[in-house]
């Protein structure tokens, strides 16, 4: 005789972005959770209405939701957040119309639909009175909405900045490809992926001093090309051309590492770009993992990009050959 699936009992409640579940078991340790094909899988080893043994259940949503469930462990509970797909109202958790014998609504966490728009409004008005507080602030607070301001024209910028790269390839110019393909590929990493994609981290100081040291490195690089297209040759700006990257590579090295650093703890918590390998290995990749490696390549990209430019300028700025009398 097969052993009876033992099912805890779920209390659930909503928002107009998550769900919330709240599973009656004490004393669980890693617990088996996750979504498949829009179902919520459940199985762990707890303390629950039978005494101390295995439960387990399934839930089928009533709309799509995404596939990376948030959880959390306390002494007498296992608490669960769902994201859904769409932020919308549900009229009801499960697709099936008859509610599960095991599940009950959260009357600490519930709330109408009207309260929840009240609430959602309310965190919205809280949000944007912290950027406007923060824009309108001293100085250093300006810092903080550096991406809000900035992040148009440097997607333009970045995006614009291929043609460059494609020029060394194709031979229109001289230049390497690789010193260009490095710094393409690396700032648009960071510009499109770790602030574009992570909200978190569009609110923070070191957002400025990226963008600023980028900024201030090509000030002097495409002038400096543009004159060179015509043959002109302005000393003082050559000059800074191949002295200005001395001390802006290395600290814009640094920003970008930093700013790395910040932002796994981010994708750590949300689980985004994260995955899992398929059956039978089932081991959850998560993009930190990359981002680490993300962080040696950095360091490797700027010794190769230092190498090539301290060439160009003992190039340019070398010692003069003696004359021969």
């Amino acid at each position: 005789m097969e052993n009876q699936v033992l099912t805890p009992h779920v209390y659930w409640a909503q928002r107009h972005r998550e769900l919330y579940l709240r599973v009656e078991l004490s004393d669980v340790q890693n617990p088996a959770i996750s979504i498949t094909e829009n179902v919520l899988h459940f199985k762990a080893q707890g303390h629950g209405a039978k005494g101390d043994n295995v439960y387990e259940f399934h839930l089928e949503f009533l709309d799509l939701v995404k596939p990376e469930p948030v959880y959390k462990l306390t002494q007498r509970q296992v608490n669960i957040t769902v994201q859904k797909k769409v932020s919308q109202w549900w009229e009801r958790l499960t697709k099936q119309e008859k509610r599960p014998l095991f599940l009950a609504p959260d009357f600490d966490r519930w709330l109408d639909e009207s309260d929840a728009e009240m609430e959602l409004r309310a965190k919205e008005e809280e949000r944007l009175n912290k950027l406007r507080l923060e824009s309108q602030g001293s100085p250093e607070k300006s810092f903080y909405d550096t991406f809000h301001t900035m992040a148009d024209m440097m997607y333009f910028c970045q995006m614009l900045s291929a043609v460059e790269t494609i020029n060394a390839a194709i031979g229109v110019t001289q230049s390497p490809v690789m010193p260009s393909l490095i710094q393409l590929l690396g700032r648009n990493f960071i510009l499109f992926i770790i602030f574009g994609t992570v909200e978190e981290m569009q609110n923070k100081a070191v957002v400025f001093f990226v963008f600023y040291i980028w900024s201030t490195v090509e000030i002097f690089r495409y002038p400096f090309y543009m004159l060179s297209c015509i043959d002109m040759n302005w000393k003082v700006l050559t000059w800074l051309r191949y002295t200005v990257w001395i001390p802006a590579y290395p600290l814009g090295c640094l920003a970008e590492a930093v700013s790395v650093i910040q932002s796994i703890p981010v994708f750590n918590e949300t689980g985004r770009f994260s995955f899992t390998l398929p059956y039978p290995v089932k081991i959850k990749v998560r993009f930190s993992f990359f981002l680490q490696i993300y962080l040696i390549i950095l360091f490797l990209g700027l010794y190769v990009n230092i190498r090539h430019l301290y060439k160009q300028r003992r190039r340019h700025f070398g010692q003069k050959k003696k004359k021969i009398h």
